[in-house]
């Protein structure tokens, strides 16, 4: 059963996201406005050590008003590529600079809402360069034990569907 969209219209855009105001059509005929965001891509990244454990932000949500462990993330800006931007934002948000990227998963976390899509990359390897530009983004930057993450996620202190993903993916890649 496919959904039609038949045309849309820009409702409220600025430069992370657009809304927009769909016209589609039902299997059966019928017609009902959708409203729907518009995002640019956005990339994610971490590092696994030699011990697996896994470089984590501990962060607040302030629209959820939740604390959760997240990996870095932005979205992707104009001109750079998805690996590019999250090799920048692990070092703006923890100031480790990732050695190679290796792409884990594509997630779209809302679709039903939004197009977005969030790239997961990790790397076997990291260069401390210092503290991180972003200190606002987060409380706190940890290695954490990639054994745990499961726990983790069970108990609520992995929030966000990208992280859960993410650290779930990691976790059964390295056999732990």
């Amino acid at each position: 059963m496919q959904w039609r969209n038949l045309g849309e219209r820009d409702v409220y855009s600025n430069q992370w996201f657009t809304i927009r105001l769909a016209d589609v059509e039902l299997p059966d005929g019928r017609h009902l406005d959708h409203y729907l965001l518009r995002q640019r891509p956005v990339a994610l990244a971490t590092i696994v050590d030699e011990t697996d454990r896994v470089l984590l932000l501990w962060r607040h949500r302030f629209i959820t008003d939740t604390w959760g462990w997240e990996l870095a993330a932005g979205v992707v800006d104009p001109g750079e590529t998805i690996e590019d931007a999250a090799r920048r934002e692990m070092v703006e948000e923890t100031g480790w600079r990732p050695g190679e990227l290796r792409h884990l998963a594509t997630v779209e976390p809302s679709n039903g809402f939004s197009d977005a899509t969030h790239h997961i990359y990790w790397s076997p390897d990291g260069e401390y360069l210092g503290p991180p530009v972003d200190d606002f983004e987060s409380d706190r930057v940890e290695w954490v034990p990639l054994k745990d993450v499961p726990d983790m996620v069970a108990r609520g202190e992995v929030k966000s569907a990208n992280a859960v993903a993410g650290l779930l993916m990691l976790h059964r890649l390295r056999g732990l």
